[in-house]
């Protein structure tokens, strides 16, 4: 079942690369929990439930980032829980500041949902990209 539960996390991770965000929806179980690290400045980050909170967060990331790199480079499973390490790097739309940093992405796969996504990252350097300078 744990190769199982990490061909469906890479299931997500292709849809999600290629634009196809109803794509990642359609693996998500109905009252998915998605929880990433609060970052001041970007409130699409935090706590979310259900489809509509998965789907505010990848809205929010769309409209907010210009990602330069999503790298995945190891997966690891344990019964239901699916572990990813991996690389995110983004410039924020609204400050021009770019920020990368290393990840851990977990997720708990029932049924071959995803039931389950929590994402661990440096929020203080996220914050500090989303920050606007002070006027002069």
């Amino acid at each position: 079942m744990s190769q199982e539960n990490i061909d469906v996390v890479k299931s997500a991770y292709a849809c999600f690369n290629r634009g196809d965000i109803a794509g990642v929806l359609d693996l998500l179980t109905d009252d998915v929990n998605w929880r990433t690290p609060d970052v001041d400045g970007a409130p699409f980050y935090g706590q979310k439930h259900g489809k509509a909170g998965a789907m505010e967060f990848f809205q929010g990331l769309g409209a907010s980032e210009e990602p330069s790199a999503f790298e995945q480079y190891e997966f690891a499973s344990t019964g239901d829980t699916v572990f990813v390490l991996g690389r995110w790097a983004a410039t924020v739309r609204a400050t021009g500041k770019h920020w990368d940093t290393r990840l851990v992405h977990v997720f708990t796969v029932r049924d071959g949902k995803i039931a389950s996504f929590e994402e661990i990252f440096d929020n203080a350097q996220a914050g500090r990209a989303f920050q606007q300078s002070a006027a002069a």
